[in-house]
């Protein structure tokens, strides 16, 4: 295979992943790693950082949005980060002495996790009243709703969220995903944070998680400029088709039918892993 067609089918299956991931909601770092190891063969650590350039680059766009909207709980994301940040980084030292085989199978568990949680239905949990910490920390906050009517919300139980944050950021450095899923059990089940807030607070969250434990792997020789450049231009894409389909189809059905698609995706992963193909 030639470097022009590899890059091809790089542009071309990173646009197809942004697509998938945004239709999900699941993002498309989580497309991008079975793509590159089971599909074309490259080794899941340059795969890993591949997948962490391209979350940075989609956080980046997107928070920023809804930092202007006045969704994000810009202080809560920045005390969280603490937790993340500190989980990336051992997560990324994790990823580049455990056996790829563990890796794949812990990524394949790990989609499954995130397509089933993607299904879940989501409620608004409105908590009027912080914790004492919160309080102290100044957590709580307010956000718009469509009718122009402000929100006001109060914050729980901040260690565990923060344990969780931990948990969250190690899964991003170890895997090279977002981690979407284990930061809005953090905020939404466990701090009580509004649904709308935790996962623009997430997706706030992602680029700068992404970023330190992308360090990481710029160190080992893990972040491959040819393979980065075509993914994230391929998933940006891909990801700004996808937000345009969604207003226009039925979401709930498009998550079932992705949340099968990842399902398949994580057994293949499962599976090679399993056997030492990966």
């Amino acid at each position: 295979m030639t470097v022009v067609t590899f890059t091809l089918i790089m542009l071309l299956g990173a646009f197809l992943a942004g697509f998938v991931g945004s239709l999900s909601g699941l993002g498309g770092g989580i497309i991008i790693i079975p793509l590159l190891t089971v599909i074309l063969g490259v080794d899941i650590h340059y795969a890993i950082g591949a997948a962490l350039v391209s979350v940075i680059a989609t956080s980046s766009g997107s928070a920023a949005a809804y930092v202007k909207e006045g969704i994000t709980n810009m202080r809560l994301g920045i005390f969280l980060e603490i937790a993340t940040t500190l989980g990336a980084v051992g997560g990324a030292l994790l990823s580049t002495i455990a056996p790829t085989s563990f890796i794949a199978v812990l990524f394949g568990l790990t989609l499954i996790f995130s397509a089933i949680n993607s299904l879940r239905k989501k409620e608004e949990h409105i908590v009027l009243e912080s914790s004492p910490l919160a309080k102290k920390l100044h957590l709580n906050g307010t956000y718009p709703t469509h009718d122009g009517e402000v929100v006001a919300y109060g914050t729980k139980n901040v260690i565990g969220g923060f344990s969780m944050m931990g948990i969250a950021g190690m899964m991003s450095g170890l895997l090279g995903i977002g981690s979407g899923a284990f930061k809005v059990i953090a905020m939404d089940n466990i701090m009580r944070i509004p649904f709308k807030v935790s996962t623009t607070t997430s997706n706030f969250m992602m680029g700068v998680t992404a970023m330190a434990s992308s360090v990481i792997y710029i160190q080992k020789g893990y972040i491959e400029p040819g393979i980065c450049m075509p993914v994230v231009i391929g998933v940006l894409f891909g990801a700004m088709a996808g937000a345009k389909i969604l207003v226009r189809t039925n979401p709930k059905k498009l998550r079932i039918f992705f949340a099968c698609l990842i399902f398949v995706l994580a057994i293949n992963m499962i599976y090679n892993g399993i056997n030492g193909k990966i």
